[in-house]
């Protein structure tokens, strides 16, 4: 790809995330992202992803792929529940360092119901990836004690919550009541205590 065409691909990027963020996905108008992209066609969204859907996906593809060398680092091998939600928990966390991570976040929490946790199926966005397998070794965790509607049900609203507490974060601007590290243990202690609840 041209150099040039990996800088527009870079801004319609950025600017779709800040957009999707901002007034939702399904809010945020085609022609609203090009110009805050300092684009002057219309169809550069569809020339670069191939349409508004595949703008959403290139903007979540990349938030998956940020965290992916820390997930995959990550090795697992206890079943210790509080163990396995720090695993999902703080690579997502530490996307609230940054500007883009925020944009991410507040996009992501708007598509976390359609994860597939209840049926049993993998997106194809992760599938493979790291948290798809962190993500599975919750859910056993998680069927050591409880029936397995329970406990898809209980998978399904902590990435709900999950992302929607991120995501709220994210929209606040600071001062926050605690500092990073302070509200992702937090939040963790929160997410591991519903689980077992």
């Amino acid at each position: 790809m041209a150099k040039d065409a990996r800088v527009t691909r870079e801004l319609l990027l950025n600017a779709g995330a800040r957009l999707f963020a901002t007034e939702g996905i399904d809010a945020a108008r085609t022609r609203d992202i090009v110009k805050l992209a300092g684009q002057g066609n219309d169809s550069a969204i569809t020339y670069h992803f191939g349409s508004r859907q595949g703008l959403l996906e290139a903007i979540l593809r990349a938030g998956v792929e940020r965290m992916e060398p820390v997930r995959a680092a990550t090795v697992l091998d206890s079943a210790d529940l509080a163990v396995i939600v720090a695993a999902i928990a703080d690579p997502i966390s530490a996307e609230l360092l940054t500007e883009e991570g925020r944009w991410f976040l507040r996009v992501i929490a708007q598509v976390a119901g359609r994860a597939g946790v209840r049926t049993h199926a993998v997106p194809a966005l992760i599938d493979g990836t790291a948290i798809a397998r962190q993500l599975k070794l919750l859910e056993q965790a998680c069927l050591a004690f409880l029936p397995e509607p329970l406990a898809l049900e209980r998978v399904a609203a902590f990435i709900s919550f999950l992302t929607a507490a991120l995501a709220d974060r994210a929209a606040r601007p600071e001062p926050h009541l605690l500092g990073h590290e302070a509200f992702t243990a937090n939040l963790n202690a929160m997410l591991t205590a519903a689980l077992r609840a």
